[in-house]
């Protein structure tokens, strides 16, 4: 068969070949098969890299100190409470009655005049930018303080030498921690809702939901605050990047437009059933990493099937229904919120159901994407009799701690 005749693979194929076998890829890379704990060949950082790197940390301005180092966004976070301490303190007696002017900056504001003591109620306000504000730098010191204090010591008390690594589990450690927060607080959020559970009609039946209980309200920017915190570290190059860095940015961008969009069109019921059908199936993800890389080879296979399982449920089953319920009963809103009104609060004109369903179904098709390397990890992982696999450092992760290779 002569050259010309010969089919070559599409540009998808190419680009997606051998994608599961790649170390520095954020969803394959943890689960390729670790360097085990008792090889000959240490796992430690190259010198040279880590100088460098080193030497970065030590040089960032001081206008991005507060993403990388705890005490620095401790103080950011400390100052805005002792403001508001000392104003609540002092105006009682210099000028009685001015609302506090610093409380906004980690308090909710926006409460709906006239709603009771007992059921508060919140609308959207420009206080919201100052408190998106506040809370990235709070998740820098979260992000921070967890890996100094937990999954630093956690990982070298595991075997992990390699910087790389260290990171790495740091990052899921972070992943499990935030996740299953947030899917434990979407769910309490949830049941407290008449979409509760993913009761699909109600997403639609007394549109415009303006008015949020605090703590949908509060879940909602903090949400935000947490991917734009991520963005942020991301962009500004605050850890070291991966190969598929453009990939996790524009994943990113999506995911904060996704929040804030729904959040400006008052599409908050949907909001809290999409988020939370991403956060519960990511902790169990990020835990499955974690046993990987600490090589609990039989834990991590009954995990990563578990986690399949929540995934399946949850990624797919729940993301059809939602996008079921987009096309058929989003026209089951009030018939007078069918038009674009921002002093109403209401905006599903017609055109919206597309804009409403079409980022939604391509979030499905990358999770499909996703689930399509997540069969051939878990095939891989049944039908393998090895638990470990003795590569050479380089092997095990890649190209990321090579001197010559730290600036791509």
């Amino acid at each position: 068969m002569s050259s010309k005749s010969r089919k070559r693979p599409s540009p998808l194929q190419t680009k997606t070949n051998g994608i599961e076998q790649d170390p520095t890829h954020h969803l394959t890379g943890p689960f390729l098969p670790q360097t085990p704990l008792d090889a000959p060949t240490p796992r430690s950082a190259s010198p040279a890299f880590a100088k460098a790197w080193a030497a970065k940390q030590a040089n960032r301005s001081a206008w991005v100190r507060w993403a990388v180092e705890p005490v620095a966004s401790f103080k950011l976070l400390l100052l805005p409470i002792v403001l508001h301490l000392n104003w609540e303190l002092v105006a009682p007696y210099v000028n009685p009655g001015i609302e506090n002017p610093f409380s906004g900056l980690f308090l909710l504001k926006g409460r709906v005049p006239g709603s009771p003591p007992e059921d508060p109620r919140y609308q959207k306000s420009w206080w919201d930018l100052a408190f998106l504000a506040y809370y990235v730098v709070f998740f820098s010191f979260v992000r921070e303080s967890l890996a100094l204090r937990v999954s630093r010591p956690a990982a070298k008390y595991f075997g992990l030498k390699r910087e790389t690594k260290v990171d790495r589990f740091g990052e899921q450690t972070y992943a499990l921690f935030y996740f299953a927060a947030f899917g434990t607080w979407g769910y309490f959020v949830m049941r407290n809702l008449p979409t509760y559970w993913y009761n699909t009609n109600e997403f639609w039946l007394g549109y415009p939901h303006w008015d949020m209980r605090p703590d949908l309200k509060r879940y909602y920017l903090m949400q935000f605050s947490y991917w734009l915190q991520q963005l942020i570290v991301l962009v500004l190059g605050l850890e070291k990047p991966r190969k598929d860095y453009m990939e996790l940015v524009a994943h990113h961008i999506v995911t904060l437009w996704l929040v804030g969009w729904s959040y400006l069109i008052n599409l908050t019921y949907i909001g809290n059933a999409v988020y939370m059908s991403m956060d519960i199936p990511d902790t169990f993800l990020a835990f499955s990493k974690l046993l990987n890389y600490i090589q609990w080879n039989t834990a991590k296979l009954y995990a990563y099937v578990l986690f399949f399982a929540i995934w399946t449920y949850f990624r797919h089953y729940l993301n059809i229904r939602i996008l079921w319920s987009v096309w058929y009963e989003l026209p089951n809103i009030p018939e007078w919120t069918k038009k674009w009104s921002w002093s109403e609060g209401v905006y599903l004109v017609g055109w919206m159901r597309y804009q409403v369903f079409i980022p939604l179904l391509l979030l499905q098709f990358l999770n499909l994407f996703w689930y399509y390397l997540m069969v051939k990890i878990l095939i891989r992982g049944l039908t393998s009799d090895k638990v470990s696999d003795n590569r050479s450092d380089d092997e095990d992760d890649g190209e990321e701690d090579s001197p010559d290779k730290k600036d791509e």
